[in-house]
């Protein structure tokens, strides 16, 4: 073990230092803000239900995308020397990444048709705690969705994944990719905790492999979704119903 630690600043590192500090702070401020309790009875207070429930879960995904996605973007456009295709924005490989996505879903679905039913799932998911599930508000909760997990997956596969790769190498940039996901995941419990580990793992294998977050966003998108929804099917106190 080499006793002589050196604080040098390396330059070549920069750009994964930045992302890493990104992410860190992006996700401290959107949870803080996302569960803040003032603002969840702000919400409650202006709206009844089952408004309030659909503004709040609206207002954590808003959060999500400022903080998450945009904030951290814009940073990285401005101060990394890359472009909008270095960060997997690009459609580099598309029958290959569309086969990872019909594949991945192919079996997703079935496993969450299965899954969703169980207590601990229904006891947390859908977010949107709501008996009567329009048509309005699936499109409301898809938009929501799909605008938050672009914006995650933006933020950990493209910006924290390239940059690491590109300063430090791929395992290591896998490590610090997959620990991060990982732990944002502990207030979820632990199943979701741990099964962030292997999809983390593939999803950064499939992402450098193909040079695009595309595959990593809509599998997250079809994971989400589709637990939500079988999830109000299977809620005794939950229906879709037409408006």
């Amino acid at each position: 073990m080499n006793t002589e630690i050196s604080f040098d600043w390396n330059p070549d590192h920069a750009q994964a230092v930045i992302a890493i500090f990104l992410l860190t702070v992006g996700f401290v401020t959107f949870w803080f803000l996302s569960e803040s309790t003032k603002i969840h009875h702000r919400i409650k207070r202006t709206w009844t239900e089952p408004l309030s429930s659909v503004a709040q879960v609206v207002y954590q995904k808003f959060v999500g995308v400022i903080f998450l996605g945009i904030i951290p973007f814009l940073v990285a456009l401005a101060f990394f020397p890359y472009n909008v295709t270095d960060y997997g924005l690009g459609f580099e490989n598309t029958p290959t990444s569309l086969i990872w996505v019909f594949g991945i879903a192919a079996i997703v679905i079935p496993l969450n048709m299965r899954a969703a039913k169980r207590p601990e799932n229904l006891a947390y998911y859908p977010m949107m705690r709501i008996e009567k599930w329009t048509t309005k508000r699936v499109v409301i909760n898809s938009i929501a969705t799909l605008s938050y997990l672009f914006s995650y997956e933006l933020l950990f596969r493209g910006i924290l994944l390239f940059s690491c790769v590109d300063n430090l190498g791929v395992w290591p940039a896998i490590a610090i990719n997959v620990a991060l996901y990982s732990t944002t995941h502990l207030p979820k419990g632990p199943t979701e905790t741990i099964g962030a580990i292997p999809f983390g793992l593939l999803m950064c294998y499939i992402t450098l492999t193909t040079g695009t977050i595309w595959v990593a966003v809509f599998v997250h998108v079809i994971l989400s979704l589709s637990n939500d929804y079988f999830a109000v099917y299977y809620h005794p106190k939950m229906k879709f119903i037409r408006s």
